[in-house]
């Protein structure tokens, strides 16, 4: 099936949990019923090997091991976007097994690395481009120090169709956008809560990981923004924003910790998040999301 990518990303990232069972191991098959409810709610591109898919703790092979699984599983009903990056020869290595499962784009993953460069970044996007054998790509900026300037010579490179915007500074995002070229699509990268002031300037769809618990949710948010009805998104959002609260406590460091512990909550265990991950729930925490979770009526036949 040949899909639209550069629409898909102007809808729902969804970015997809990383299951482990009793004993640590991931267990990528327990996705299969989250993949069914998004696609059935209506997410545009799941996304394996994101950050709330734990990246950074799983080892390469268990990220080979992902993308081949969740590909598997999506079956070609919708794009799938393969997360990829930290050191260059993992990150090459990782875009060729993702483009061998049949990925349809890579999000390269900003990287981590003390010493890195604006042009020694333009050559690390270049060189895991062409791992992949040339899959479109979508840039993931968790930091926007390079500038507009910068960002805009990564987003000339060949084949880069996106930019996930992970900064709360939606006039950085401003100024990148006038910058590059005119054909990139700005994808909201801070999830729902920050659609609405980053759509404001120019971002067109957004990530989420309250598509593995109510995809509903996310997929209503993001039809009222596409209207430009604000007012209704922000209303919605309101009615999930304890989820989100949960999500940015401890330096983020509950982020996964809440979409997990809320599987958990509603049936769909995923196993625990690996450190340096908060894990579990404090008290206080886990008590506001299962306040969430019944007052939405998350819990029964619809998880």
């Amino acid at each position: 099936m040949t899909h639209d990518l550069s629409k898909a990303l102007t809808g729902i990232s969804g970015i997809l949990v990383t299951p482990y069972d009793t004993s640590g191991e991931i267990a990528p098959r327990k996705l299969a019923p989250i993949i069914d409810r998004a696609l059935a709610a209506g997410v545009h591109i799941p996304v394996v090997n994101g950050n709330t898919g734990e990246y950074y703790a799983l080892t390469n092979d268990e990220a080979c091991t992902m993308v081949r699984e969740v590909a598997q599983m999506v079956d070609g009903r919708a794009p799938l976007l393969a997360g990829v990056g930290r050191g260059i020869r993992d990150a090459c290595a990782l875009a060729k097994a993702s483009a061998d499962a049949g990925a349809d784009a890579l999000m390269i993953h900003q990287p981590p690395d003390p010493f890195v460069s604006p042009r020694g970044t333009v050559d690390y996007v270049r060189a895991v481009r062409d791992a992949s054998g040339g899959l479109p790509v979508m840039l993931y900026l968790r930091n926007d120090a390079m500038g507009p300037e910068g960002i805009a010579r990564l987003c000339e490179v060949e084949g880069v169709k996106g930019v996930k915007w992970a900064t709360p500074n939606p006039l950085s995002l401003a100024r990148a956008i006038e910058a590059a070229p005119d054909d990139i699509v700005w994808v909201g990268g801070l999830a729902e809560v920050w659609a609405p002031p980053l759509y404001a300037v120019g971002a067109r769809g957004f990530t989420s990981g309250l598509i593995n618990v109510w995809p509903e949710r996310s997929v209503a948010i993001h039809a009222a923004l596409a209207t430009g009805n604000y007012a209704e998104a922000n209303q919605l959002i309101a009615g999930m924003r304890a989820f989100e609260d949960i999500r940015a406590e401890e330096h983020n460091g509950t982020n996964v910790t809440g979409v997990k512990a809320a599987l958990m909550a509603i049936g769909r265990d995923c196993g625990a998040t690996r450190p340096p991950s908060a894990w579990p729930l404090t008290e206080r925490q886990q008590a506001v999301l299962d306040q969430f979770i019944t007052d939405n009526r998350l819990k029964g036949d619809r998880a």
